[in-house]
Order: structure tokens, then sequence, then C-alpha cells
């Protein structure tokens, strides 16, 4: 058994987890935040056997699309910022950041 944790962006979040449930999966939904852009994400946590770790992996890949952004960077630490003027950058967001972990045990009460 594994454990697959998938940090998505909550843009996909929805069409993630109704994929989810309509192909057999169960997950846990627990709201997170991205260290980055401080923007909101969602963190799957989804118990599966062995067998269905690619099943899974292709539902999630299928449901979570890489974006292009525009962010205004924050002003500098320290320094003077009377010539610090922020210009929007486009960085690429979204997809899923997907961790599989080893079970050694699994209880249901």
């Amino acid at each position: 058994m594994k454990l697959v944790i998938a940090v998505v962006q909550d843009k996909d979040s929805n069409r993630l987890s109704n994929s989810l449930v309509k192909e057999g999966f169960r997950a846990t939904k627990l709201a997170s935040t991205g260290g980055f852009l401080k923007a909101g994400n969602t963190t799957f946590m989804i118990g599966i056997e062995n067998e269905r770790i690619q099943e899974v992996m292709q539902v999630i890949k299928a449901n979570c699309k890489v974006r292009e952004q525009l962010v205004t960077p924050v002003s500098p630490m320290g320094g003077t910022t009377d010539s610090y003027i922020p210009f929007p950058v486009e960085v690429q967001v979204g997809g899923a950041a997907v961790f599989v972990l080893p079970v050694e045990r699994f209880e249901h009460f």
C-alpha cells in the first residue's frame, strides 16, 4: 500500500476531486498555502494499493495543468525602496507536486 500526497492549485481542486471519485479513488482534502506565491492550494491524501499507483497518477496528471501567471515581486528586504519599482513577472503555476510514500500499516476504525 502507498500514500499519495498531491499538492495542487485551488483552480484544479474541484475537477481533480470529481475525477478521483468517478474513478473510484477516495481522498482526503486539506487546505494548504504555497510558500512561493502565498496562494491557496489543496493537498490530497490518497491511500492506494500498489497496483493502482499508475491509474491515480494519470487522473492527477489529466486534471492538474501548469499555467502562466503574472506576479508582482515583493519589495526587497532591507535597503531602500525609493528606487525599487516592481514589474510583474510571468511564472508557471499549477500542475501538481506528487509524493508517493510507503505505508507500513493501515487500519480503518
